[in-house]
Parts: structure tokens; sequence; C-alpha cells
């Protein structure tokens, strides 16, 4: 086999009325790109993957196949085979994997228990781990222990006195079973980062600079920057490991995805979890949930100036801490009400990618209104399949590394996608300065707004209770902002992108 090799390219659409329920949508990509490379032919999942420079190569943690799942193109060299998982379907086999998924996923524990004794094929399908982690995060908001497997965590909660290893040590292995979507997510899940991935930093580096420098060459021309040095005096910064965290925030229950856990039940998950989208904690009232730790942070001399202060405790959720395991991170998104942010690592390192708000990311679908997006289901998804195209890209995204200590300036509008390196723990925070002021009013006052605006309750009248609050306290702001506003429009001026080139932007500076 010489070259035909294919994985299933998953994307999903997000919509922001229903966190909880995404629609993901399949298409298929070919390409030499998504290839793995390995003895000349696909590998199944207890083959070794060599990391080439075409290929990609495995966790050294990364476990031995389950049930025996072989990406599709295997089975075009192995004349003579029927792929199994047709043959157990039986009339169901035109469905596709996505829609079969789907169906299982509105069965219960025990009918999906039932299901799995009809066939080999509906064994393989009942007991993928995406169905089990639905049923604990529906089900379970309260917390969880995780226990190896989602399926397992599920029986351990509702059934205590059941042996789980029965289920976590046993697996039916099934022969010329074949599925792209299937064998993509464990692959997803175990792949290493290439180098090649990590290699571009093209980020302006900035240490000491003042305020007005920030402003002047960063904030009002809206570009993005590293900031080195300015959490020196951080608390966190020294403080803020697992065993100082656990111990502080006790039994407090932090937001994870759809779900309220312990630090410890989190780092507990983290520790064993092996799947293509690691849950993220990501909870926005942790301040007031631990007073200490908001104690223990202040903001940039940068970033002060927040008009969203202006309505107190109306203000829309603005900061969060955010703790995550290798791999776990942020898809493409922009920032909500067309704030700006600063993302602070206190441990750990993080993947940055940016692309200026005129530049789609490739492989991004977001809807006419702003409502949805449409993206690969993982992050590791899109760097296998979209990454390689930027290389030939005039606007190449803006991206670095950025370690514990150091600050991403993300201006508002600019699509971003974030992956931990390695676990990670960092503070965020959105705000509106008056260098954006216009740009929030033009958001919250969309006629769609009430779906675009969030983390608040009151989408409807954000705006104007934003506006009039803003009047009150700095009176003719807005007017003088929009005056300031229109006299720029009337004056050309060379894009950051055309003035500034990959190659001129600077150096790589971390290595592993």
């Amino acid at each position: 086999m010489l070259g035909f090799k294919s994985f299933l390219s998953r994307t999903r659409r997000i919509k922001k009325k229903s966190r909880n329920k995404r629609k993901l949508i399949s298409q298929f990509a070919f390409g030499e790109q998504n290839c793995i490379s390995h003895k000349n032919e696909l590998p199944d999942r207890e083959e070794v993957i060599e990391d080439t420079e075409e290929g990609f190569g495995l966790k050294s943690s990364a476990p031995s196949h389950t049930y025996g799942v072989q990406p599709l193109g295997n089975l075009y060299f192995n004349p003579g085979s029927i792929n199994s998982r047709d043959t157990g379907l039986g009339n169901l086999h035109t469905l596709s994997d996505e829609l079969v998924l789907e169906i299982l996923g509105l069965l219960d524990a025990t009918n999906l228990g039932v299901l799995a004794t009809v066939s080999k094929s509906f064994y393989v399908f009942t007991n993928q781990e995406p169905i089990w982690r639905n049923l604990v995060l529906e089900n379970l908001c309260d917390g969880f222990r995780y226990n190896g497997s989602w399926k397992s965590t599920y029986i351990g909660a509702y059934y205590p006195s059941f042996d789980i290893s029965n289920i976590t040590v046993q697996h039916l292995k099934v022969r010329d079973f074949y599925s792209d979507y299937l064998f993509q997510s464990w692959l997803c899940a175990n792949l290493e980062m290439k180098p090649e991935w990590l290699v571009r930093d093209n980020i302006v580096r900035k240490k000491g600079i003042s305020v007005e420098e920030f402003v002047k060459n960063f904030e009002e021309p809206n570009k993005p920057v590293l900031l080195e040095g300015c959490l020196d005096n951080w608390d966190a910064l020294k403080n803020w490991d697992r065993d100082y965290l656990v111990q502080l925030c006790g039994d407090i229950k932090f937001s994870v995805g759809p779900v309220e856990m312990r630090l410890e039940d989190y780092f507990g998950y983290s520790d064993q979890v092996r799947e293509e989208r690691p849950l993220y904690l990501f909870d926005p009232k942790f301040a007031e949930k631990v007073p200490n730790l908001g104690s223990q942070y202040e903001v940039p001399a940068y970033f002060q100036e927040d008009l969203f202060g202006v309505l107190g405790e109306e203000r829309p959720d603005y900061r969060w801490i955010i703790i995550g395991p290798a791999g776990s991170g942020s898809s493409f998104h922009v920032d909500p009400n067309s704030t700006s942010a600063w993302n602070a690592v206190i441990k750990g390192s993080k993947k940055w990618v940016l692309f200026p708000p005129d530049v789609i990311p490739p492989g991004v679908h977001p809807s006419p209104d702003g409502a949805e997006v449409a993206s690969p289901v993982s992050i590791i998804e899109w760097f296998m399949n979209f990454y390689g195209e930027t290389k030939s890209w005039k606007k190449k995204p803006i991206e670095c590394i950025c370690k514990a200590g150091e600050v991403v300036f993300v201006p508002n509008g600019w699509w971003h996608l974030v992956i931990n390196l390695e676990e990670s723990i960092a503070i965020t925070q959105n705000y509106a300065s008056r260098r954006n002021l216009l740009n929030v009013l033009d958001f919250l006052k969309r006629p769609n707004a009430s779906i675009l605006v969030s983390g608040t309750r009151d989408r409807v009248n954000l705006y104007e209770k934003f506006k009039n609050a803003v009047e009150d306290s700095f009176p003719g702001i807005i007017d003088e902002l929009t005056q300031k506003e229109e006299k720029k429009i009337q004056q050309k001026k060379l894009s950051f992108w055309d003035s500034v080139t990959d190659s001129k932007v600077g150096a790589f500076k971390f290595s592993f």
C-alpha cells in the first residue's frame, strides 16, 4: 500500500442556546496529511505507530485497543474480509456510525446493557465511552469519582456493590470491525502533539513595557502580545499546586462542563482519563466560592480599566480559574460579548493559535449570524487535518507557547484555540476598556443579542443597562469615542498582516 490512507474528519455545531446538546456533523476527508505511517499499511490499535514526517506518534501511555476497531482503509487490504460492523448491525448498517451512536445515546444504561448482547457489533457500539460519559454527566450533576472508564464510573455510582473490575479488565475483542469514526476518536485521544505543531512561535513578546506602550502598540491596533514578568508578585504563582489547592478548597465544588466537582475528584479524573476531549475545569465563580483564591492574584496594570465594572453584580461572567490535563483546552472560538481578554498561566504550559477577526480558521464554519460554529470535534483533530494548510497562507496565524508566569493578550474578535501541553492551571479575565467599548455596545444591541450575549441572565436588556451605566459614570465618553472612530475610518492604514511578515516577528523560544 503506497499512499491511500483515510480518516474521518468530524465537525461539530455548537449552539449557544444549549451548551450540553451538541450536534456532531461528520464528513470524510482524504489526504496525506491525515495519514499514520507504519509498514506500508493502515495500523490497527495494537501496532506501533512510528513518528515520521508524514505520520503521527502515540503517547507512551497509550493503551492497546479494547475492541479491535480498525480504520476503514484496512478493509481494502484484507481480501475476502467482511466488515463485522455491518453484519452485526443488520438493516441498521446503512446508518452512519455517528447516527448509530446518537440513537444509542437515547437509551438508558439498562437497555444499553441488553443491546450489547445482541451482536458483537452492538457490543462495540454500546460500550463506546462517549455514550457512558453523557450518562454520567447528565445524571451525576453533583459530581462523581472517576473509575478508569465512564461505564465503570456510572455503574460504580448506581451499583456500588457491583465488582467493576469485571468491566474494566475483561473486554470482548471483535475481529474485522472497521470504522473510521470510532477509530479516529481513539486515535485523537492517544496522539502526541507533533513537534512541527509546536515550532512556530511568532507572537510579539514584551517585558516591562509601560501601560501607555501596551495601549498604543497592542490594544488600540488590536494585536496580540505575550507579556512576561507581570505575574511575579502573585501569591498564586508561588502557592498554587495540587496539594495547596485541594487543601484550601476542601469540599467546595467547581464547574467542570455541566457538572460540579471537588478539586480532589477532578484531579483523580484527570490522572486516569485518556479521551479525545478531556473535561475542563472552567469556573466563573471561583473567587466567590473561595475568596482566598481571588485574593492571591491581581489584574496586571495593562488590563485594569474594565468598564463592565460599572454594572457591579449585574455584570456578565468575566473571570475564570482554568484547570486541565494535557490535551484539554478550548477549540476555536471568539471571546464572548466582543470583549478582549488576558490569560495568565500559573502552572504548566499552553499552545496558542490565533487568527484575526477577518480570517476564519480552516475547518471552522461559523453561521452567518454568529450563533453557531461548526468545527472539528477535538483540538487534536484540527491539528491533524487543518493545521498544515496554514503553512502556505500569506496571513499565517499568530502562535506561541505560553509558560508559567506569562500572559497572553487576546484582542476582541480574534479566533483562538488553546491546548494544554501538560497539566495546567490558569486565570483568565474578559474586559471592556474604552478601546473596545464601541465594539461591545454594537455587539450587545444586535438583533439576535438574546442568543449571542452570554454570561448573564438578562441578555435582552444588557445593552441598555450597560450603556446607561457607562454614561452615568463617564459622561460623554461614548460620543467622544464615536467621533474618534469616525476619524480613524477616514484614514487608510496598512493592516497588521501587510506590515508584518511571519519571518520578521520572532524566534522559537521553547524547547522540550
